[in-house]
């Protein structure tokens, strides 16, 4: 793995996880330091993480982690809504025991937010897996970091309704009921859009503009 490979691995899962909120300057000079890189491999990885989305940089100035808008969240629900419902009719046709073993592990109650979080994250995964679609799965991949990022900046949601939710899908899929499934599935996706809009309007609150928090503020010099 390159060194530009592994700061961009890391990063991301920082951002991801919210280990860094949206807003966040991210001040080259110190994320060099702490991985002991050039800036060449560090510019390398904001650049792919820009490509994501989960990093916003301004030319000649600096990168912040991202700040969800109201209509980034709204066009990534309008996607999911698109493809998670088929994810689901198509996991209820073809899904194998070790599938569905998989997406009952998923399920499974589990203690803390960070666990939840990635167990609801596992289960979305699980489903596109389970759709066997290597297609839907090329297409789904690049929005998984997305997904993850916003279970984890939304986890005041309540946990219990949502694993309930999966737990309603998941018996679909065992009685191999696709109609039913892809319903659960698009509920299931609608209940969590307005919670997430609201969130994303008080990242906006929270957070800087991406200009201002990455302006170079000149020294100011003293002459006698």
């Amino acid at each position: 793995m390159t060194r530009a490979e592994q700061v961009y691995q890391a990063l991301r899962e920082r951002i991801v996880t919210a280990g860094l909120r949206p807003g966040a300057r991210l001040i080259e000079r110190d994320l060099a330091a702490e991985f002991d890189v050039s800036r060449i491999p560090l510019r390398e990885a904001l650049q792919r993480l820009a490509t994501d989305g989960l990093v916003t940089t301004v030319p000649g100035q600096g990168s912040i982690v991202t700040v969800p808008t109201p209509k980034d969240i709204e066009d990534l629900f309008d996607v999911r809504a698109g493809l998670e419902p088929l994810a689901a009719r198509l996991a209820a046709e073809h899904a194998d025991p070790e599938a569905l073993r998989r997406l009952r592990d998923c399920v499974r109650p589990r203690e803390g937010d960070e666990a939840r979080t990635e167990a609801n994250a596992a289960f979305h995964r699980e489903l596109v897996a389970a759709a066997r679609n290597p297609l839907l799965g090329q297409i789904m991949g690049p929005l998984e970091a997305r997904m993850r990022w916003l279970f984890h900046l939304t986890v005041e949601r309540d946990p219990e309704s949502q694993r309930a939710e999966h737990a309603e899908l998941l018996e679909a899929l065992e009685a191999a009921d696709p109609d039913r499934a892809a319903a659960i599935s698009l509920t299931h996706l609608e209940d969590g859009r307005g919670p997430t809009l609201e969130a994303a309007r008080r990242w906006q609150l929270e957070a800087v503009d991406a200009r201002e928090a990455t302006r170079t503020r000149r020294r100011r010099v003293n002459v006698a």
